[in-house]
């Protein structure tokens, strides 16, 4: 059983300020669940209207009213829970995928789970950008965020103490046809939706790269941050 005041702070937590208070994030869905489970996240609560299919010792059983009154979806996935927010140091690598000030929960997730796809598992963000732990982002990764580590630090610090190469997308660069050759490192920016990378980071990028058009007759002025995220990375040959 789940009580009134239980309700009350599970909804709470879509609020950024309250999962930072008490250092908690919410995960729908059985599928996603699992995953937290059996990642380096450890977890504070589960309910669910079918504890059975949840692979955890203590499930908090619900009704299906309750369900509807702490889910975030229009269609509860019968599971959610709660789990502790995890902090984790920026890795060494070769290649860096870093996000300029992107606000659009859906977005990032979709970005999140292609870098997953890709084997890469770090993401470093603006600290403008929106918080991977929204409701929003957290469902649009399928359980990805399990796996791939989100830090939102000082890009403009981050890049000026790398040695590395910077390379930033924009309309205006360089054709991505044309890296035909692997690239073995480097930093790769994706500005917002809105405004692109902003002036202070440009300063810092030593090559630009686009998506080029199917041809002249394409009228789209330009394409959504997650597509361009997932179709560049399928052109990179990185490690």
């Amino acid at each position: 059983m789940v009580t009134k005041n239980e309700i009350k702070f599970i909804k709470s937590l879509r609020d950024k300020s309250v999962r930072n208070k008490f250092n908690l994030f919410v995960v729908e869905g059985e599928k996603s669940i699992n995953e937290f489970l059996n990642s380096n996240y450890k977890v504070y609560k589960i309910y669910s209207t079918h504890p059975a299919n949840i692979s955890y010792n203590y499930v908090i059983q619900i009704s299906d009213k309750q369900l509807i009154q702490i889910s975030s979806l229009k269609t509860p996935n019968k599971h959610i829970a709660i789990f502790n927010k995890t902090k984790f140091p920026v890795k060494n690598q070769k290649n860096y995928f870093l996000l300029d000030s992107v606000s659009d929960p859906g977005n990032l997730g979709t970005i999140i789970r292609t870098l997953d796809w890709f084997g890469h598992d770090q993401l470093i963000c603006s600290k403008n950008s929106v918080d991977c732990y929204n409701t929003k982002v957290v469902q649009s990764t399928m359980g990805s965020l399990s796996r791939v580590n989100v830090h939102y630090i000082d890009l403009y610090d981050f890049i000026s103490s790398s040695n590395l190469p910077v390379y930033g997308a924009s309309i205006s660069g360089k054709s991505i046809l044309e890296f035909s050759e692997k690239k073995d490192s480097g930093i790769w920016i994706f500005g917002s939706e809105s405004n692109g990378i902003s002036d202070d980071l440009s300063k810092l990028i030593n090559q630009y790269y686009c998506i080029p058009k199917g041809n002249n007759r394409v009228k789209t002025e330009s394409l959504n941050l997650s597509t361009s995220f997932s179709i560049i990375l399928s052109f990179l040959k990185l490690d």
